[in-house]
């Protein structure tokens, strides 16, 4: 397959771990997404496949029986751990061993990054059993790392019979996926648990890329779910909820805790201790306890069957692209992916009480939705030379206008 050039999907860093900086909300201190108790040691060893890259395994100092691992694909960029090192900490610290495979960003193609992801993998489970429990296995993956988690897994639970006594997936932010066919999808072994996690102001990755996989993988709905989480502002702090969530480099705040590493904590327990508890925080399928945040911040927004109504062109890779294998599962809702943003102009946006729309076209035609196409009841009123809209009652967040002569996206940024 020719080498297809992918710009990068993963920020560089200026620095190493910032420390958690949440002026709003601290850490959890108890239950699902508090930090665990043990030291984190790591195990490092060639990387075969990508000269001057080391294959790293997180685990805990204190365990020296195997532990449940997850096995980690990094975002495209991403090869130096400690872009994740709040997520690495976490895992071990918790009990479990997280293994990350550093794979090229030039000069292959994406399948051989899929096979020195998945080789790698496969060296550190046969290398390090004292370490590795592959029969309680879990794939995690962020954006190109989120399309590999699933074609990898496949080849590992179904070749390797890794997960055997509990397995799961858990990506966000997902690039288009390869090396994992539509019949595969469809015979997915079905005792795998799923979390798939989308960002609302991700612009990078067409969120049908994680709908799709998503929709067609059988896994039954009350053992997988699609959250959304939303961006937010409180008192002048922003929670972007964009393409790099969880961003280490950053700084750690409540979303990397409470909107990620919790439901992580919960999907473990429930996955390799069958714990009922842990399920309605994991995969509560909107349960209070899955998708509310602390502090006031805007709750997570799950559901069984995602919808996109984003334009496709609004993302730098979008889901009608030549390079997706998927192409034909692109979820098209009434070719909005044709419609230009640019056709309206609204001011202000973001948006506060109401926004002014500019047009000498005479609207018959009005829809607004959210982000996971949810039609929601708007009031305008004609004005010279255009419309003034009321979103008064509507809930911060991204939103989309759809009119007979196009379509505009605006953020509502106060209550």
């Amino acid at each position: 397959m020719k080498t297809q050039l992918i710009l990068l999907l993963f920020t560089p860093f200026l620095g190493f771990t910032q420390p958690y900086s949440d002026p709003n909300v601290g850490k959890p201190t108890s239950g699902y997404g508090s930090d665990g108790t043990y030291t984190v040691a790591t195990e490092s060893f060639n990387n075969a496949n990508f000269n001057g890259e080391d294959i790293v395994i997180f685990h805990p100092q204190e365990i020296t029986t195997p532990v449940p691992t997850i096995f980690y694909s990094h975002g495209y960029g991403g090869n130096n751990p400690l872009y994740i090192k709040g997520l690495t900490d976490f895992v071990a610290k918790k009990g479990y061993a997280l293994v990350f495979v550093p794979y090229q960003t030039t000069g292959v193609s994406v399948p051989a990054r899929y096979e020195n992801l998945l080789e790698g993998f496969r060296k550190a489970a046969r290398d390090y059993p004292q370490i590795i429990d592959t029969t309680r296995a879990a794939f995690m993956g962020h954006s190109f790392g989120g399309g590999a988690s699933f074609g990898n897994s496949y080849k590992c639970f179904t070749e390797n019979n890794w997960g055997s006594n509990g397995r799961f997936i858990y990506v966000s932010a997902q690039w288009y996926s390869y090396n994992i066919t539509q019949n595969q999808l469809q015979n997915f072994p079905s005792d795998v648990k799923l979390i798939t996690e989308i960002y609302q102001s991700d612009s990078t990755n067409d969120h049908r890329l994680a709908a799709d996989i998503f929709r067609n993988i059988s896994i039954a709905n009350s053992e997988k779910d699609f959250l959304m989480l939303q961006r937010d502002t409180v008192g002048g702090y922003i929670y972007p909820a964009d393409h790099n969530t969880p961003n280490t480099v950053i700084a750690l705040n409540a979303h990397d805790y409470y909107g990620i590493y919790r439901l992580l904590d919960a999907l473990a327990d429930y996955t390799w201790n069958g714990n009922p508890a842990a399920k309605d925080v994991c995969l509560g399928n909107g349960s209070t306890a899955q998708v509310t945040l602390p502090a006031g911040l805007k709750p997570m927004i799950q559901t069984d069957a995602p919808h996109i109504t984003r334009p496709m062109n609004s993302y730098q890779f979008p889901c009608d692209s030549s390079i997706n294998l998927r192409i034909n599962y692109c979820d098209a809702v009434n070719a909005l992916n044709e419609l230009s943003a640019s056709q309206l102009e609204i001011f202000p946006n973001p948006a506060g009480q109401t926004f002014t729309m500019r047009t000498d076209a005479v609207l018959t035609s009005i829809h607004l939705s959210d982000a996971f196409g949810r039609e929601l009841p708007v009031e305008f009123h004609e004005i010279s030379g255009g419309y003034v809209f009321d979103v008064a009652n509507v809930a911060k967040g991204v939103y989309f206008l759809r009119t007979n002569i196009g379509m505009c996206q605006f953020i509502k940024n106060a209550d």
